[in-house]
Formats: structure tokens, sequence, C-alpha cells
């Protein structure tokens, strides 16, 4: 609760309204406290689950993998944007090419 209370006061002001100058805050607070309890019943599912005697570590690691998937790498969101502006498929905005020099920096020059 500490850290949910002091990554909160960094939170802006966007959601607050005249009637509550708080909504922001209270919104950030329950929204970790969702996450929390989610993340609580997908380990006690994947625990379940890694107790079967068949198979059961590998549907755990299945499953917190489809209800947690780790968000694609700098590298890998810039092949996708290389390849959807090369193929005419989105038209490049400032953004997009900021990824892209970002992924070509973390390259080494050897």
């Amino acid at each position: 609760m500490q850290q949910w209370r002091a990554a909160a006061s960094n939170v802006p002001a966007t959601l607050a309204t005249p009637t509550d100058p708080r909504c922001d805050y209270i919104d950030f607070i329950a929204a970790k406290a969702a996450q929390w309890g989610a993340d609580q019943e997908l380990e006690s599912c994947c625990e379940w689950l890694s107790e079967l005697p068949q198979q059961g570590e590998w549907f755990a690691n299945e499953l917190r993998s489809a209800r947690r998937p780790k968000p694609p790498s700098l590298k890998d969101r810039a092949l996708q944007l290389v390849d959807l502006i090369g193929n005419k498929k989105q038209a490049a905005n400032s953004g997009d090419w900021d990824t892209i020099r970002r992924a070509l920096e973390q390259l080494s020059d050897d």
C-alpha cells in the first residue's frame, strides 16, 4: 500500500472532477488493488494447475503467459513498424520514427 500511495502521488490529475479532486488518486489505488487481486487469483490457479499429475507445470506456465503476456521488446516494436510502414499499411508518425531510432541506437557498431 505504501508503494501504491507513493506512485499515486505522481499520477497527473487528469481524472479529477470539480466535485472530487482526489478522483485520480482513488482510481489509481483502485486499479492497483484490482490488479493485485487478479494477480493473486492467477497465481492460485497456476499453483493448482502445477500440482496436476501430467503436464500440470506446462499448463500453469501457458496460463500465466496467456494472461500476463510480456510487452514486445523495443526491437520487436521497431520491426513491426518497419513492416507496417514499408508495406504502406500505416503512415509513419514521429512516435514511430522515435521507436525505430531508439531500437537502432541500441545496436552496437561492430
